[in-house]
This record gives C-alpha cells, sequence and structure tokens, in this order.
C-alpha cells in the first residue's frame, strides 16, 4: 500500500507542508478503505516524524510503541468520550522523546457528536507541538464544527491497474484481476477477495441476482444470499456488473434496459447506505430487485409508446 499511498494528492501535500515547515496542527485524512486506513493514517506518522519503516523510530511508529505517538481507539473498538478526555488531558503534557507528539485517531466518521465535540477545543488550539492526523472513511458523519477546524486530505479510489500491480506485488493469484476489477477503487477490499475463494462464490452470486427477470424467483434468490457475511462486497460486485452492460460491454446484467441499469447502479449506493445502518439483508436484495425489474418494464412500456407514436 505504501507505493499507492505516496502517489496521491493528499500524501504529496502533507508532504510538503512538512518539507516547508507549514504543517497544519490538525488534518482529516479522508480514505474509504476501512481495512487500511489505520495503516494509511501510521504511514502519513512515519512522513510527520521523517523516518521510514527501516529505521528503528520507523518500526515504533508503526508498532504503535513511540511514546510520542498515540494511535486511537484500540483495534475493533469504537472511538469513545473517555479516549477524547484522555487525549485532552494528554495533550497538555510536554512530548517525552522529541520535540513534537502526534495523536492518530482512525475511524473518526463513528464517533457521535458528544465525543467529536469534546475534541473541539484541543482541535482548534492545542498548545506547542501537539498535531492531530484523523482518519475517516466518509466526511458525511463528522461534524462541521470538525471540519472547519482541520486541513482535510482526500485519497480518491485508486485506478483498476493501480490496485491490480498492489495485488500482484504482494503476491501472484489468479483472482488478484478479478479482484481489482470488482473493489470500486479500494484496495482493502481488493485484498479481501483476492485472498479467499469465497470471491467467486460471490461472483456467482452477483451473476444471478443482476440477470432475473422473472419476479416469482427474487425470493428463492433473497433467501439464498440474505445470509452472506460479504455483504458490501456483494453489492459492489453487481454494481460492477451493472455499469459494465450499461458501457455496452458482455454482462449477465445485459438483460436489462439501459434506463434500468442505470437506475440499478445508482441503486446500488443506496443499498450500500442501507447496509451500514445494518438492514436486513435478505429483504434488502428482495427489494432491489423487484424494483429493478419494475423499473425495466416502465422502460419497455416507455420504448413502445415512443415505438408506437414513430410508427403513426
Amino acid at each position: 500500500m505504501e507505493t499507492l499511498l505516496k502517489t496521491t494528492t493528499a500524501y504529496k501535500i502533507f508532504s510538503g507542508d512538512i518539507r516547508c515547515g507549514k504543517v497544519s496542527h490538525a488534518y482529516m485524512l479522508r480514505f474509504q478503505d476501512a481495512k487500511n486506513l489505520r495503516a494509511a493514517l501510521k504511514l502519513f506518522a512515519l512522513e510527520f516524524f521523517g523516518t521510514d519503516a527501516f529505521q528503528p523510530l520507523g518500526q515504533r511508529i508503526l508498532n504503535e510503541s513511540y511514546t510520542d505517538l498515540k494511535v486511537y481507539p484500540q483495534d475493533g473498538k469504537k472511538f469513545t468520550v473517555d479516549a477524547a478526555g484522555e487525549i485532552v488531558a494528554d495533550s497538555a503534557m510536554r512530548p517525552v522523546e522529541g520535540a513534537k507528539k502526534l495523536y492518530i485517531i482512525s475511524g473518526f466518521e463513528q464517533a457521535g457528536a458528544l465525543v467529536q465535540n469534546k475534541l473541539l477545543k484541543t482541535l482548534e488550539e492545542p498548545l506547542a507541538g501537539v498535531y492531530f492526523l484523523l482518519g475517516a472513511c466518509s466526511l458525511a458523519p463528522v461534524l462541521d464544527t470538525v471540519k472547519s477546524r482541520v486541513k482535510i486530505l482526500e485519497i480518491p479510489p485508486f485506478s483498476e491497474e493501480d490496485i491490480f500491480a498492489a495485488l500482484e506485488r504482494k503476491g501472484k493469484n489468479p483472482l488478484n484481476a478479478d479482484a481489482a476489477k470488482s473493489a470500486n477503487g479500494v484496495l482493502g477490499a481488493a485484498e479481501n477477495m483476492a485472498e479467499g475463494g469465497w470471491f467467486q462464490s460471490l461472483e456467482k452470486a452477483a451473476e444471478e441476482i443482476c440477470c432475473v427477470k422473472d419476479a416469482g424467483k427474487i425470493g428463492e434468490i433473497a433467501a439464498k444470499y440474505g445470509d452472506t457475511k460479504y455483504k458490501e462486497e456483494l453489492l459492489a460486485e453487481m454494481q460492477r456488473l451493472y455499469f459494465v452492460a450499461l458501457k455496452g460491454e458482455n454482462s449477465p446484467a445485459a438483460v436489462y434496459r439501459k434506463p434500468a441499469l442505470a437506475y440499478a447502479v445508482e441503486r446500488v449506493n443506496g443499498a450500500l447506505a442501507e447496509v451500514k445502518l445494518n438492514a436486513y439483508f435478505q429483504g434488502l436484495l428482495y427489494d432491489f430487485m423487484l424494483s429493478v425489474i419494475q423499473f425495466d418494464r416502465r422502460a419497455a412500456k416507455t420504448e413502445g409508446e415512443v415505438r408506437n407514436f414513430k410508427n403513426r
């Protein structure tokens, strides 16, 4: 991931700020890759402290054992009010080993308003030598008052070619090419796909969902895939198949008319948002397939009416 990260505008801006001595007291890194967000923030920390992964200091940073670097929250946990209070208190103390200290908060978008508000004053007026690097997969849940106090750096989705190259650097795998195509620019998603044979089953599931046109079968299909552990990955693969068909390329979803395909591509975004809110996935799939079928039928009716009008 380091190779990919260092090519981004976000990293170059951050690195440039450090070289020019114009480091902001707080940055917010928007990076959609939940799997690699914490690791990405620590790579930025290496740049902040002027070291790399091959140096003893760099190793301590990556291992989260450097005294002047605090990484929150604990793996698998959310950032809490207590943790925010701990940062507020600790930031009032001088650095221990160097001239500056850095606080990393990963998954900041999962913090509630009370937690975010707890940090506002500290983010706005930290003591000299105190810096913050916040990471979020989405900026939507982040309070405007927080966003106004940080310099926002955004890492856009990577290209399919870049993700494929990153996967190949980790190890040759026959699934790498398909994983890179289906990851929607998110390296962590591609890594998950390439690591397990489950991805081949997921591809088949997406193909079955995307080509169904008989409303009488959608209940069976929704039940078949409603308990998958890979909900977001399945939806992303469905979206890819609809988009490929929309471009006129070979795809099982090509059974639908273009207006329905465009609708399906956008409808997946809504479904992904619902999944994040723990929606009942079997029901979500059922409603999704039914809505695409109904949209396609309306499109067919419209086409027929236009054709009849032209033939008059």
